[in-house]
């Protein structure tokens, strides 16, 4: 069994966003500032993003679906090992959005990193937004 790890956590509902300029960014709120990742014209609703952290080593997996709202969790699936969840199948279960991993199919929920198929196991959250 893994056990549940949070970097960042989100708190409540994830804001709505909309990628409405074309400079638009993709920010992440790491380390108490936050950090541009990505433009956010990269996103396509629906479809994931992985994102390498300033740490070199550790990856986040950006979601944006298809109402606009934006999530970021760890890319690192915890049965597997590998940094695969940002090309995992995005879905819905109970109206709460989820990634499932492409290789196991575990399934973690967007807005708390939670599995759904194992309670004793998830993945970090962080906290972000698209900035203009």
């Amino acid at each position: 069994m893994t056990a549940m790890t949070t970097m960042t956590t989100t708190t409540g509902a994830p804001p709505a966003t909309s990628v409405t300029t074309a400079d638009a960014s993709v920010q992440l709120h790491l380390d108490g500032a936050w950090l541009t990742v990505c433009a956010a014209a990269r996103l396509t609703p629906g479809r994931g993003v992985a994102v390498l952290l300033p740490d070199g080593r550790r990856q986040a997996a950006l979601f944006l679906d298809r109402t606009g709202h934006l999530y970021a969790i760890d890319n690192r699936d915890p049965f597997s090992g590998a940094a695969v969840l940002s090309r995992g199948l995005v879905g819905s279960a109970d109206g709460r959005p989820f990634v499932a991993s492409p290789l196991l199919k575990q399934r973690f929920d967007l807005g708390t990193g939670r599995c759904l198929d194992d309670d004793e196991v998830g993945v970090g959250v962080y906290e972000a937004r698209i900035s203009p």
